[in-house]
């Protein structure tokens, strides 16, 4: 199953309070008071109560609002609430999407990989890490591809989402004597693993980890060199963005 590029913001109640909300944008080129948005919307919407940072954005008069990783668009005033996304035409970009990927960004190197295990093909000289569900018929297929791939060790981050016995077949995996045996059984051959148990506690920080990045759907990549890629890929995109990322980190 594919990740979405932005997961709907929980605070649908405030849908109803951004009709027309575009056309009410009188104040253009007014200087906002920080404090009087966090006043306004604190006192007329709950969900707003304890905003993390307000900020300009390239649009004259209008701010942004931020609650967590979950974004919003006012008037210099906070007399109106803009919920959706901000897109410069010009530069032909979502720079809401932009600003999401900024907030949520991962760096490889702080990955607690004591809670992954790894996967090493050839020598294992590049590195990519990924977010997998046992029960995702996308990350099979990845799967597959990444057998296409030489070299690389691929960190596994095991991230039981999509159904109620994902957290079954994932301990079962983790706790294996061989988990990169009883993974590549399952997601190559379809042979089931053992039951197991033991110590878990690294699922519940991977899930802990996958909320915090906001990592909604698996398999979600992430390269050497930050890049992150929601949903299956096939073995010449990972070549490329491997070739990237290995570019990246010459150059720095």
């Amino acid at each position: 199953m594919t990740a979405k590029k932005l997961k709907p913001s929980p605070f649908r109640a405030l849908s109803s309070l951004c009709a027309g909300a575009t056309l009410a944008l009188l104040g253009l080129g007014a200087h906002a008071d920080e404090s009087v948005i966090r006043k306004t919307l604190g006192e007329r919407i709950p969900q707003l109560a304890k905003i993390d940072e307000v900020r300009t954005t390239s649009m004259p008069g209008l701010f942004e609002v931020r609650v967590g990783t979950d974004l919003f668009y006012t008037d210099a005033k906070g007399n109106y609430v803009i919920q959706g996304e901000l897109i410069d035409t010009k530069a032909r970009r979502n720079l809401t999407e932009d600003r999401i990927n900024q907030l949520t960004a991962v760096k490889f190197e702080d990955l607690p990989f004591k809670d992954a295990f790894t996967l090493v093909r050839g020598d294992g000289s590049r590195k990519i890490a990924v977010f997998e569900d046992p029960n995702c018929g996308y990350c099979k297929r990845f799967e597959r591809e990444m057998r296409n791939v030489n070299n690389v060790t691929v960190y596994l981050f095991l991230y039981p989402i999509l159904s109620p016995d994902s957290a079954e077949k994932s301990r079962n995996i983790w706790c294996a004597k061989d988990r990169a045996a009883a993974w590549n059984d399952y997601m190559l051959r379809d042979k089931a693993p053992d039951s197991a148990s033991c110590d878990t506690a690294a699922l519940q920080r991977n899930l802990a980890l996958g909320k915090k990045h906001k990592i909604t759907g698996t398999p979600t990549l992430i390269f050497a060199n930050g890049t992150r890629v929601p949903g299956a890929i096939g073995a010449q995109d990972v070549e490329k963005r491997l070739a990237e990322a290995a570019s990246a980190t010459t150059a720095n």
